[in-house]
C-alpha cells in the first residue's frame, strides 16, 4: 500500500509575508530570520530553512474536524522561499528522519485509534502498519519533542 505526504498550500501564507510587524503582531504571527540549522522546518515545502532565510511562525489549525475533540492547532514556520508543496507518495520528507516523531492515527471521524512515538529513520514501517488499517482514515506526524504538527500522511 503506497502512502502519500503533502506539504502545506503555500498560497495560505502569501499574503501574510506582505504584511508588516505591526500587522503580523496583531495576528499573533512573528517573522524570524533562521540563525541554525535545524530549528525552524517548513511545514510547505518540508525541509528546514536554513540560516538567514525569513520564516514566518503562526498557529496552524491541522486537524479541523467540527466534531472532534481532537481538534488542534499548533505553531508552525513557513519560509518565505517555499514556492511548491511537497507532494511525494512513498518518500519521507527531510524534516522527518532526523527528529523524534509522534504519529497519530485517526478515523474518518477525527478519533485516535492508535498512536507511537518512533525515531524518524523508522517512520515508514509505522506508516505502512497504521495506512494497513481500514478504520484509519490518515496520521498525523507531530515533532515529538514540542509537539508541533508536521504533516499528514494519506493512503495513495
Amino acid at each position: 500500500m503506497a502512502y502519500r505526504i503533502r506539504g502545506l498550500d503555500p498560497r495560505l501564507f502569501d499574503d501574510l509575508f506582505r504584511l508588516d510587524e505591526a500587522s503580523l503582531a496583531r495576528r499573533g504571527i512573528v517573522r524570524r530570520r533562521v540563525t541554525a540549522s535545524g530549528t525552524s522546518p517548513c511545514r510547505v515545502s518540508l525541509p528546514d530553512a536554513q540560516p538567514g532565510e525569513e520564516v514566518l511562525l503562526l498557529a496552524f489549525a491541522h486537524h479541523t474536524e467540527e466534531t472532534s475533540p481532537y481538534r488542534a492547532s499548533g505553531p508552525i514556520f513557513v519560509r518565505r522561499a517555499a514556492e511548491e508543496a511537497y507532494d511525494a507518495v512513498d518518500a519521507v520528507p527531510p524534516i522527518l528522519p532526523a527528529r523524534l516523531i509522534s504519529l497519530r492515527a485517526y478515523d474518518a471521524a477525527g478519533m485516535i485509534v492508535d498512536a507511537g512515538v518512533v525515531p524518524g529513520v523508522e517512520i515508514e514501517s509505522h506508516i505502512y502498519r497504521f495506512l494497513a488499517r481500514p478504520d484509519i482514515a490518515h496520521v498525523d506526524a507531530h515533532f515529538a519533542a514540542r509537539g508541533c504538527f508536521a504533516c499528514r500522511i494519506e493512503r495513495s
